[in-house]
């Protein structure tokens, strides 16, 4: 419906953007020569080429026509695709200063949510040192992530009991929606010490509900990102309704806040726990701090909206390849059980004795990444590439899906072969270019290794302890495996799978 919406609001963009343009004067004749693409339309630009619930695709398109350095008009922006390794690697570490701004959503504005998350935050502000500062030494540093192990053991062992549940049952698990809880869970512990979700009730659910609510509004395409001069009207009501469930998020995060100032007021200054808020709490107290209220609470509401989907969409991509893939579903079971033995739980210290199970996350990273485009960058200076001028102010986009898809680099890129991992030592930790899902440079994904530990256990767990079998009797060959745009990329149609204990 949000596509339908889109371009029910197109005649409207066009005559408001046209008065707006007429007093504007005409491109002068010095104008930097762009990277090659497809020629756009007035006003518009190739916005029509990406109408439709798969932009990534479209693109990918158009670059195998223009070249892996395109240029593409939305609207009034203009935006330049990346679409190979050397090209990356050229914007994300040679040019990785001047490349390192963010083109900001208008629906991530509510709330003033882009002055205080590290995300959005240009690299150059002392509150994005800050943020960056306190992410590495106080949450994910590996230090820190080793002494919380035992949070993301119990959260894992918990869904296995939930699964256990639905197997006396015989009923279908949605593993997207269930391994969403489990990450969300692992996440809420490790910061706040409580869950903030469960699997079966139908209550206590309106956080969840929440940051569901905010990764769909971030997934549509909205008119004002594409004519910010429409942005003061907020055609489509995205930031409107961004701004509820920011809201209702940050109320949630205030009132567990709120109840950790009260005691340890009450408890006269000793700490509750050792938990990432503490650790948080007694930095903002330091006179003179430099970290405060609002950069505490949007820090946390970014690694719940961030964090949470990129995992759960990773792990639900990958139970659906071994579904489609039996023998190597086998192949995964056995390299478990051999290492483990039966009825044990994985634990975070055996994932380096797992190649096999390494080897399908980086498969599955290759094909699904999480992020097709990564979080958009934007150039602070013009920057020649190839003998062309990529502008500034410019949006970029890495195409990592495309990258993932190209048979120059992998051979048969369309065919889910974790067996090409045990072949080559790539890894996705931002060094190689081929393999960049958290992307790389300044602004690599902060939360790599906490993501990487969550979705080896969850997966690992996941096939060790059961047996799987389609919903509805449906066939492997007839699962749907079309992807859904969106803050993450998801299945279109939601695994569900029915689990079967083994004999």
């Amino acid at each position: 419906m949000e596509y339908l919406a889109f371009v029910l609001l197109l005649p409207f963009v066009l005559v408001s953007v046209h008065l707006l343009a007429s007093g504007l004067r005409a491109r002068k004749s010095g104008s930097p020569r762009l990277p090659p693409g497809p020629k756009p339309f007035p006003i518009i630009g190739n916005i029509l080429e990406l109408i439709g619930n798969q932009p990534h695709i479209a693109v990918s398109k158009l670059s195998k026509t223009y070249g892996p350095l395109m240029t593409l008009k939305f609207g009034s922006i203009t935006t330049i695709i990346i679409s190979s390794p050397d090209l990356a690697k050229e914007v994300l570490q040679k040019h990785d200063q001047v490349f390192s701004g963010r083109t900001i959503p208008d629906a991530v504005r509510a709330l003033d949510h882009h002055k205080f998350s590290m995300g959005w935050l240009p690299p150059t502000s002392s509150r994005w040192r800050n943020l960056r500062k306190v992410s590495a030494t106080q949450i994910f540093a590996t230090q820190k992530l080793n002494s919380t192990q035992a949070i993301r053991k119990k959260k894992v062992q918990q869904l296995v009991d939930h699964v256990k549940e639905i197997c006396n049952s015989g009923q279908a698990v949605d593993i997207g929606r269930t391994t969403f809880t489990t990450s969300l869970n692992a996440i809420s512990n490790t910061i706040f010490s409580t869950d903030m979700a469960e699997y079966c009730s139908t209550t206590s659910q309106e956080f969840l509900e929440d940051i569901f609510g905010t990764k769909e509004e971030a997934g549509k395409p909205n008119v004002a990102d594409y004519f910010p001069a429409l942005r003061f009207v907020d055609p489509q009501g995205a930031r409107r309704r961004m701004t509820i469930y920011f809201r209702n998020c940050l109320r949630t995060l205030d009132g567990i806040i709120n109840e950790r100032l009260q005691l340890r007021a009450s408890s006269k200054g000793s700490k509750a726990s050792s938990d990432i808020l503490d650790s948080l709490l007694d930095i903002n107290q330091e006179d003179n701090s430099e970290l405060s209220s609002d950069d505490v609470r949007h820090l946390f509401l970014a690694f719940f909206i961030g964090g949470v989907d990129t995992i759960s969409a990773t792990v639900e991509w990958a139970m659906a390849e071994l579904l489609r893939s039996p023998e190597k579903m086998a192949k995964a079971r056995k390299e478990l059980e051999e290492v483990l033995g039966k009825d044990k739980l994985v634990q975070e210290s055996d994932i380096s004795k797992l190649p096999y199970l390494r080897a399908i996350v980086k498969e599955i990273f290759r094909l699904h990444p999480a992020t097709p485009f990564l979080v958009p960058h934007k150039a602070l200076a013009d920057v020649e590439m190839c003998g062309f001028t990529v502008p500034k102010n410019a949006q970029i986009l890495v195409n990592v899906w495309a990258m993932g898809r190209d048979s120059s680099i992998w051979p048969n890129p369309n065919l889910f072969e974790p067996e090409r991992f045990l072949e080559q030592d790539i890894d996705f930790k931002g060094g190689d270019f081929e393999l960049i899902p958290f992307g790389a440079g300044r602004r690599i994904c902060p939360g790599l290794s906490f993501a990487n530990r969550m979705v080896h256990m969850i997966l690992a767990s996941l096939v060790h302890n059961f047996n799987w079998k389609l919903a509805d009797e449906m066939k492997a060959e007839d699962m749907d495996m079309r992807e859904m745009f969106g803050l993450s990329l998801h299945k279109a149609e939601p695994l569900q799978a029915i689990p079967i204990r083994p004999m």
